[in-house]
């Protein structure tokens, strides 16, 4: 074979070693991303089910919208709190070993939650689940950039956060299956679902332990040619990558502008995930029909996501297209808060949610493109740990608008507003980075 090599011309090599890289990448992908997704589907449905479990949790233990509203978000002050110790540990480690001891004991923690007896029960079990879950995705994150070359690294994030509208989609059915266990041994049905929606995350976190490896030279499931030429690829491309210690990232402005947008962003997916099911049951929806209403803005949200990952791959603009998501989720929750009436406000949720999950996709592959080592672990856990506290705020404000208000408007309207603030500030970055 390098003889064959040697003898080609240069055009002939190059398009014989993209070839080996296409498969090597689609081998991959093939390898890693179903376990990942799947991983990230129950991530997803164990930090936002509990929107489901509140439709009868709340009056079994006497707590109030804020009160709830409290208990979801504080999640993620555990998560935040955890998440740069999380991925230098990850970075340190190994991200197949690390990986797995998150899933593990995330999976424990969202299946305790079913023994809390009152509001305070609850916020420590959800503080305790948002510890245990803390690097997960930023380590996830880290690992696809350390084995997909740049040319392919929206789709992949794409592909993997297809878990979160899929999360979405069968949540809401699997939840109201759940719920209907009311009874059966002696617990309610909220408790049988952190149950059985939480110890799948453990089960999956082992295989990954055995299954997966760390770097793409322990990649057993490629041929030499194929390994050599995607080790290549990722040595070689050109990413700006001139931040590589984690003081350095720190500093950035281009960090500090992307933790300020993605807290945007979250803060209006996680707003509108978690109070979905009690917004549509306000319409006076029983809970079959709610939660089969709250699956139709994720399947929307998960076709118009790959397609545009696909076309962002191809023409590059990314900071651009992040932006007009950012944008589009803002009118959607304008809009939604407009509506009185089912059908329109629903139109609104599912704008909303297509624009905010899309961003999602875009915004992972901005900072892989200048960060690179400790200084890409670690900038990518503090831009998740900081940003993703917007998933503590917009299910508050969301509740406690909610109480002082008597509806769910006024809490629409300031996620809406703070989508708009990260589009806004998308178009600063757009001067600091050329992607």
């Amino acid at each position: 074979m390098s003889v064959t090599l040697q003898a080609a011309s240069a055009g002939e090599a190059s398009s014989y070693e993209q070839e080996l890289q296409r498969r090597a990448v689609n081998k991959c992908a093939w390898q890693m991303l179903p376990l990942l997704i799947l991983a990230f589907v129950f991530n997803y449905i164990d930090r936002t089910s509990v929107g489901f479990a509140a439709l009868t949790m709340n009056a079994d233990l006497g707590m109030t919208a804020t009160q709830f509203g409290w208990g979801a978000g504080i999640l993620f002050a555990g998560y935040c709190l955890l998440e740069v110790p999380s991925n230098l540990a990850l970075y340190r480690y190994g991200a197949r070993r690390w990986l797995a001891r998150i899933m593990i004991t995330w999976g424990i923690a969202a299946a305790a939650t079913a023994f809390v007896i009152g509001p305070y029960t609850f916020y420590l079990a959800r503080f305790i689940l948002g510890v245990a879950e803390a690097g997960f995705f930023p380590g996830v994150a880290f690992y696809l950039a350390c084995w997909f070359p740049a040319q392919y690294r929206t789709r992949i994030l794409a592909w993997f956060m297809v878990g979160v509208p899929v999360s979405s989609i069968i949540s809401g059915p699997f939840s109201a299956l759940l719920l209907n266990m009311q009874g059966f041994g002696g617990l309610h049905g909220w408790q049988w679902m952190f149950i059985i929606q939480g110890l799948p995350a453990s089960l999956i976190g082992i295989v990954v332990l055995f299954k997966l490896r760390d770097k793409p030279s322990e990649a057993h499931w490629l041929t030499t040619e194929e390994r050599e030429a995607l080790e290549k690829v990722l040595a070689s491309e050109n990413r700006q990558k001139e931040k590589k210690d984690l003081l350095g990232a720190l500093k950035d402005p281009r960090v500090l502008l992307l933790t300020l947008i993605q807290f945007g962003f979250v803060l209006g997916s996680y707003g509108i995930g978690i109070w979905l099911p009690t917004i549509l049951r306000s319409h006076g929806l029983d809970v079959t029909s709610t939660a089969m209403l709250s699956s139709v803005p994720y399947i929307f949200a998960t076709v118009g996501m790959l397609l545009w990952a696909k076309k962002v791959d191809r023409n590059g603009k990314k900071t651009l297209n992040l932006m007009l998501c950012c944008l589009l989720g803002a009118i959607g929750m304008g809009a939604a808060a407009m509506f009185s009436q089912l059908v329109p406000a629903l139109v609104g949720i599912c704008v909303a949610v297509l624009g905010a999950t899309t961003a999602r996709a875009i915004f992972w592959s901005i900072p892989t493109s200048f960060l690179t080592g400790a200084a890409a672990a670690g900038g990518l856990a503090f831009i998740n740990s900081v940003g993703t506290f917007g998933g503590f705020v917009g299910p508050f404000m969301v509740g406690w608008l909610k109480d002082v208000t008597g509806s769910f408007t006024m809490g629409t309207l300031f996620m809406g507003g703070m989508l708009l603030l990260s589009a806004t500030l998308t178009l600063v970055l757009r001067r600091l980075i050329k992607t």
